[in-house]
C-alpha cells in the first residue's frame, strides 16, 4: 500500500546570481513499511527533499501526498496539526528541548495535540531505545547516542505514518552511530513503520531495502535491494 507520493517536486531559490534548484522536478513512491536512504553529495538536495517530504518546507511547484492527503492543500495551521500526527523527524543534532526531561521530549508531540499519552507504547519505546530508567534525564545529562535515542522516541510516539531521518548518524561517533541505525531498523521490523532516511554514509545505506540517489536536485538511480 502506498504511504507517500511526489509529484513533480521542486524547490528553487532565487539568489543574486539567479535561480538554484534544490529540488528539480522529483516524482516517486514509498510503500507503507519500506526502508528506504537518500543519499548524494553535500549540495545534492536530499535534505531539502526531505524536508518537502515531511512538509516542514513548501515546494515551488509539485505535489506530497501522505497517507492519501495532499499535504499542501492543507493551511500552515492544519499542516502544522497532521505533520504533528502523521510525520515524525528526526534531526542530526536532535532538536531536544533542554528544559523537559527524556519523558516530557517524548510525549511533546502528543501533548501539544492535547491527547492522553499512551502509557504502553511509551513504555515499550523506551525500553526498545534503552531509555528505561532515564526518564527524569535532562538531555545536557545524555550521552550523544542517548539524545538520538530521545529524538527517535519523540517522532515515533504519536505512531506517524511516516518517519523521516535527516543526518541521524552525522553527530555521533561510529559505535553510537551504528546503534541508532539498528535501532531505526528494529523501529522499521516491530512497528511496520515506514522510514526514510538522509545519509551520506554508505554503512547506512547498505542497510536500506531500498536507494535513492539524487544529484543536483534530481533522482539518478533508485535501486530496490535483497
Amino acid at each position: 500500500m502506498e504511504i507517500l507520493r511526489a509529484e513533480n517536486l521542486s524547490k528553487i531559490y532565487r539568489t543574486d546570481g539567479g535561480e538554484v534548484r534544490a529540488v528539480d522536478g522529483v516524482s516517486f513512491s514509498v510503500e507503507k513499511g519500506e526502508f528506504v536512504a537518500v543519499v548524494g553529495a553535500s549540495g545534492s538536495g536530499k535534505s531539502t527533499l526531505l524536508h518537502l517530504l515531511g512538509g516542514v518546507d513548501r515546494p515551488t511547484s509539485g505535489k506530497v501526498f501522505v497517507d492519501g492527503t495532499d499535504i499542501f492543500s492543507l493551511d500552515n495551521d492544519k499542516l502544522a496539526v497532521f505533520r504533528r500526527r502523521q510525520v515524525g523527524i528526526v534531526y542530526q543534532f536532535y532538536n531536544l528541548i533542554p528544559t523537559l526531561n527524556v519523558r516530557e521530549n517524548i510525549t511533546l508531540p502528543v501533548e501539544l495535540d492535547g491527547r492522553a499519552v499512551d502509557e504502553e507504547r511509551l513504555a515499550d519505546l523506551l525500553r526498545m531505545l534503552g531509555l528505561t530508567g532515564r526518564e527524569k534525564s535532562l538531555p545536557n545529562q545524555l550521552s550523544g547516542g542517548q539524545q538520538q535515542r530521545t529524538g527517535i522516541g519523540r517522532a515515533l510516539m504519536a505512531q506517524p505514518a511516516i518517519l523521516l531521518a535527516d543526518e541521524p548518524t552525522g553527530n555521533l561517533d561510529s559505535k553510537a552511530g551504528d546503534e541508532i541505525v539498528s535501532l531505526l531498523l528494529e523501529t522499521n521490523r516491530t512497528f511496520k513503520q515506514t522510514v526514510i532516511v538522509v545519509t551520506h554514509d554508505p554503512d547506512v545505506a547498505s542497510k536500506a531495502g531500498r536507494v535513492i540517489t539524487v544529484e543536483d536536485g534530481r533522482i539518478i538511480r533508485d535501486e530496490k535491494r535483497g
